[in-house]
């Protein structure tokens, strides 16, 4: 670990910078957007409006990238996050906001590719998975300290997106002024939808529906925060907790996932991801700045525990899907889950917004609920159909937060580790061999 951070420590500064911005413009739009008087189901088009944008760029960048190059992709889109964070407090309009939001989010997929690429370039087949890993954690830090934003401004001034913007602008500077240009690294082409549900229907009906789940953590938490009047900094404790529970919990249940059934494993955490989701929907009813801090607190303890439960899916059902198709397979079946998430995730902002208009606030938990059981019975009947796995691929953290050169490239980490796995059980086997025959 230390040699990755002392070659590529000015990405890893640079890539924190970008977080920052990422998680605060969706903390703070949540806020503005009440202050404004945004309606719900307005809002959830815009947020939605992130993930389409997302959703194209994974498509279209690598093909910028062959043409003009990983420096001018990464400043061009960069320029536009900066200045689309500025556009918003300019132009206070649901159309306006929907089309920026589309920018950031075009946007950062693209640097994401950039800095996957990049940093593949930069570590070694010994340190790759030490890398993406860190990489990953980096994310998961940056949107945590993104939420904070809200404690240092008023959201209904100027100045947290000029930070936000600063923020971004500068990321560039450690980023651009070390790294050498590089070719792309290839991404695979996507197993077709029907051939990938046919090698795994519980990691594509997952996928998808896991999407909708994120997809209204990150877009909506804020504004269900606003709608039960949490102050601006209980917002952000609230909101940062769906993802301090994944930093903590992740690793724990990765190391069961290599150890049991993964798709029992999948079954119980989805369950538990929803059980702590009906129990958030029971304080939705309440206005928490009037209340006693003890119903906070356990407010915050159960957004800790949904997150904690919920972010590590993702990573289980990538893996189940590695266990049921071939090696030289995996990377193109990697593509296919993040198609299928992106697309789950633009609905999730929508049917929140509209479900939190004509049901109440409650209904950002309900709707995670829902698909997490939905996704628990599914996984249930999937037991019925085939039988468990004897041989796994180790599990890998990746996240939706993401691109398929990030997760192609932890699958290809976990491949070395299982087959240098088999080689050391092998290498075992053959020690062990002519002693076991001369006992005999």
């Amino acid at each position: 670990m230390p040699a990755i951070l002392r070659s590529s420590w000015p990405l890893f500064v640079g890539l924190l910078l970008l977080m920052i911005g990422n998680g605060g413009q969706g903390a703070v739009l949540g806020v503005r957007a009440v202050i404004e008087e945004f309606s719900n189901e307005t809002y959830g088009f815009v947020s939605a409006g992130y993930f389409a944008g997302f959703l194209l760029g994974s498509t279209l960048t690598p093909n910028l990238i062959r043409k003009v190059g990983h420096v001018r992709v990464f400043a061009a889109l960069g320029s536009l996050i900066s200045a689309a964070l500025i556009v918003f407090v300019w132009l206070i309009d649901p159309a306006v906001w929907f089309v920026m939001r589309f920018v950031v989010g075009f946007g950062f997929s693209g640097v994401y590719i950039v800095c996957e690429s990049w940093l593949n370039e930069a570590s070694s087949n010994e340190n790759r998975g030490q890398a993406l890993g860190l990489y990953m954690f980096i994310q998961m830090i940056g949107v945590v300290a993104g939420q904070q934003l809200l404690l240092v401004g008023d959201p209904a001034g100027f100045e947290l997106f000029i930070i936000m913007s600063v923020l971004v602008s500068i990321s560039f500077a450690p980023i651009l002024l070390t790294v050498t240009p590089t070719p792309i690294s290839d991404t695979a082409r996507p197993m077709s939808l029907s051939e990938l549900w046919d090698a795994s229907p519980l990691g594509c009906f997952g996928a998808l529906t896991l999407g909708g789940v994120y997809g209204a953590m990150f877009g909506m938490a804020s504004i269900y925060g606003a709608r039960i009047e949490l102050t601006f900094a209980e917002i952000a404790i609230f909101a940062s907790m769906l993802y301090v529970g994944a930093v903590v919990m992740q690793p724990f249940i990765g190391w069961i996932s290599d150890r049991m059934d993964r798709r029992s494993l999948l079954v119980a955490v989805a369950l538990s991801g929803a059980t702590f989701s009906l129990l958030g929907a029971m304080f939705s009813h309440l206005s928490l700045g009037a209340v006693g801090e003890f119903e906070l607190r356990a407010l915050y303890l159960i957004s800790f525990l949904a997150g904690g439960f919920i972010n590590p899916i993702y990573p289980l059902l990538a893996a189940h899907t590695n266990d049921h198709i071939e090696r030289d397979q995996m990377a193109a079946a990697s593509s296919g889950l993040v198609f299928l998430n992106g697309v789950g995730a633009l609905a999730g902002p929508i049917v929140v917004g509209f479900g939190m208009t004509y049901v109440g606030p409650q209904s950002f938990w309900f709707f995670m609920a829902a698909l997490l059981a939905t996704m628990a019975l599914f996984g249930m009947y999937r037991a019925t159909q085939r039988g468990a796995v004897q041989e796994t691929i180790p599990f890998a953290p990746v996240t939706p937060r993401v691109t398929a050169v990030a997760t192609e490239i932890m699958t290809e980490v976990a491949i070395e580790q299982a087959e240098a796995l088999e080689e050391e059980a092998e290498q075992t086997q053959d020690d062990n061999g002519p002693a076991a025959d001369g006992k005999a």
